[in-house]
């Protein structure tokens, strides 16, 4: 906590509004890949390498920030980093070309992995040990509120006033959130650490991270191969009007609010359960909405379905980063932004490839397969640390 006596609740509300703005800016194609795609005359799987080049240069962000930042301020990155979140938006939203909204979306990739690096452990300093759980609840709150409306609103204001209007309503808020963030938040000089736990490569020679961290690029490759083309396959495969896909995208949004909810009542003694049969289930998703996609009914409850598992997951992520690495807040988090942006990147770079080459329904085989493969992998995390840990507490089913 910081040196003041009272915790900052306010700069920890302000923190969830720039995160809520982020992962609405950074997910915001999706809804319209469509439109996008048609007024700058490009392929859907090109408008989908918007998202692959943030996520791009989020990685890149996320695993050098620890070791370029130094002595800077806490505070002061922050505020720069909300404050590029509102350039890269307006940017996107007033270009003119391709090469212009790549370059826009580029400084968003900077933005993201340079908060969410730093995001759990300035939280840790604002408030009192024993209300961190709390904290974390209150930002990672903005994050799934975002999942929650992004999509169906962006899809929404889309129909209304464009793709580009959608996009530049971000900068408002993101200036809002700077606003809050610079009267709210308090000096946070940097802390001394050992350097083992400032780099973030040297967090790999632990062997429970190597494993998984895999499951973590698996699982979110596997998601973003189909998340991405979402739109797509349900304007082609299941003929939905912009009403009926805002509709569509709110239920997610809204089974993925619920879906955080619940796994995080059940993490205390089902973690590694959960990590393993959410990408499973997710997988059995992918594959139904390839067979049973031309049904409205049936993709409405399978989509449901999909958001419950795949917005919940993160959380079951960030809870298990917690327990395997709690005395490096800061390189960790890089390190978990880095594989998940490399993740996104990946899926949405190949889902868009395969689709261009093969159609929709190969995209979305090609995440099932991922998937399954993730979910493999986190069995294999779970037994290795039971093993490794038997002789201590053992890891709850």
């Amino acid at each position: 906590m910081t040196n003041s006596t009272k915790p900052s609740w306010s700069a920890v509300w302000a923190m969830s509004l720039c995160a809520m703005v982020l992962i609405a800016a950074e997910f915001l194609p999706v809804s319209l890949l469509t439109p996008m795609a048609a007024d700058l005359a490009i392929t859907e799987g090109q408008a989908g390498q918007t998202i692959a080049i943030s996520g791009f240069f989020a990685l890149l962000t996320s695993l050098l920030l620890t070791s370029v930042i130094g002595n800077t301020d806490r505070r002061r990155l922050l505020l720069f980093f909300t404050a590029l979140l509102a350039i890269s938006a307006a940017l996107v939203a007033l270009s003119s070309n391709v090469f212009l909204i790549l370059c826009g979306r580029a400084l968003l990739g900077i933005c993201i992995g340079g908060f969410w690096s730093m995001s759990a452990a300035v939280v840790m300093r604002l408030v009192p040990e024993n209300a961190i759980p709390k904290a974390l609840a209150i930002l990672n709150g903005g994050n799934a509120l975002a999942m929650t409306i992004a999509a169906p609103l962006g899809s929404f204001l889309g129909g209304i006033i464009g793709w580009r209007g959608a996009f530049f309503c971000i900068v408002p808020i993101a200036l809002s959130a700077f606003i809050w963030q610079w009267y709210s938040m308090p000096s946070l000089p940097p802390r001394a650490q050992h350097k083992s736990a400032t780099n973030v490569f040297m967090l790999l020679t632990r062997w429970p991270m190597v494993l998984g961290m895999l499951s973590v690029l698996l699982f979110f490759i596997g998601q973003f191969a189909l998340f991405t083309y979402l739109r797509p396959f349900l304007e082609i495969v299941t003929g939905v009007d912009v009403g009926q896909l805002s509709l569509l995208l709110l239920v997610m949004g809204f089974c993925g609010l619920i879906g955080t909810l619940v796994v995080g009542r059940l993490l205390k003694n089902r973690l590694y359960s959960i990590l393993v049969a959410t990408p499973f289930f997710m997988m059995l998703t992918a594959l139904a909405l390839i067979l049973l996609g031309a049904s409205l009914v049936a993709t409405f409850m399978l989509i449901a379905l999909w958001g419950f598992f795949a917005t919940a997951a993160p959380v079951a992520w960030w809870t298990w980063l917690s327990k395997t690495l709690p005395d490096s807040a800061e390189a960790g988090g890089g390190l978990m932004v880095a594989v998940i942006q490399l993740a996104i990147t990946l899926g949405a770079a190949t889902g868009g490839w395969v689709f261009d080459a093969y159609g929709i329904a190969s995209s979305f085989s090609l995440s099932a397969v991922i998937l399954f493969s993730a979910s493999l992998m986190a069995f294999i995390t779970w037994k290795r640390v039971t093993q490794k840990d038997a002789h201590a507490q053992p890891a709850h089913a």
